[in-house]
């Protein structure tokens, strides 16, 4: 497994495909998985837009959405984004170490997840909710200050793309609820073409309760995947990965299975947070449910994780 470069943690050129983007991605829940939300940037600087998302579930409560594709890109080398209604910034406040984010925004907040798919010209219809975050990810893993220590990041190695495993502290702001985290997430970077419509795949990512983290992708039609399990010595990297998510109404799984080598993980939904994308040309649409899941291991061990299915568009 190779290990990024602390200098890959900032902003990159972008080549001069249509499609190049540059994703920086954080999640969390809380220590029980009852919460947690998800922020993503997305640039694109060939079509001269950025893609905001800041996502928050809970059990038995609203999805809330702060869901923005017309952000303007901020220049090199920031990661501070403004649009109406939305003020974000994403600092490196020590690479592969420590990241921090901060959000000041209006999402919408639905009690049917399904109806993130339905933002027309309008948006998506639902309640206006105040959200901020004043979040900070810290590397869960080895002292990467030590001489001896290898940072805790995963690097993909057949693309430029990293994941890093994290402990997440801070607040979350939601209306007028303030709630203290001191949770667990992961954060990853990537930058180059990516075609969302082109192919369907589940991304996942958690931690165990007895500590262990772990990370699977797996592509629709390709064999194999590629993923991590946590070990004293570091992170190991794993190529055996399948997935099989349960269809329920609006395309929303109501269960699935993810396997990590010999590890199976059955998934249950706390929440889910879906995003509608639609191509900037001929206006396919692909539909991606993100959920935060309780996950139990067929060794008898229960945790908590983020899936993703990305559900492109058939033919």
């Amino acid at each position: 497994m190779s290990i990024p470069d602390a200098a890959d943690e900032r902003r990159h050129g972008p080549d001069p495909e249509r499609l190049w983007n540059e994703s920086y991605y954080l999640d969390w829940f809380d220590p029980d998985g009852r919460t947690g939300g998800y922020v993503r940037l997305g640039l694109y600087p060939n079509e001269g837009v950025a893609w905001f998302w800041c996502c928050l579930v809970g059990a038995d409560e609203p999805t809330v959405l702060v869901i923005d594709h017309e952000v303007p890109v901020p220049a090199m080398p920031s990661l501070e984004v403004r649009s109406s209604g939305l003020w974000a910034d994403m600092v490196i406040e020590e690479a592969l170490d420590h990241f921090s984010v901060g959000v000041e925004a209006f999402g919408v907040a639905v009690d049917d997840p399904a109806d993130a798919y339905g933002g027309g010209a309008g948006g998506i219809r639902g309640d206006r909710m105040a959200v901020g975050i004043d979040l900070g990810w810290e590397t869960d893993g080895p002292d990467v200050a030590a001489a001896d220590a290898e940072p805790w990041a995963f690097h993909y190695g057949v693309t430029t793309r990293y994941e890093i495993p994290c402990r997440v502290a801070g607040e979350v702001l939601i209306g007028d609820r303030r709630i203290t985290l001191d949770g667990w997430g992961q954060r990853d970077h990537s930058w180059g073409v990516r075609d969302w419509w082109a192919d369907s795949w589940t991304w996942f990512s958690g931690r165990l309760d007895d500590g262990e983290r772990f990370h699977a992708v797996k592509v629709v039609g390709r064999d194999g995947g590629i993923g991590y399990r946590s070990t004293a010595g570091g992170l190991v990297g794993s190529y055996d990965v399948t997935s099989t998510p349960v269809p329920g109404a609006g395309g929303i799984p109501t269960s699935g299975v993810v396997t990590l080598g010999d590890l199976r993980f059955d998934l249950e939904p706390v929440g889910w947070a879906p995003v509608l994308l639609v191509h900037p040309e001929d206006g396919r649409q692909t539909r991606i449910p993100r959920g935060l899941m309780a996950v139990t291991t067929d060794d008898g061990r229960t945790g908590h994780a983020w899936v993703e299915y990305n559900q492109a568009p058939v033919g």
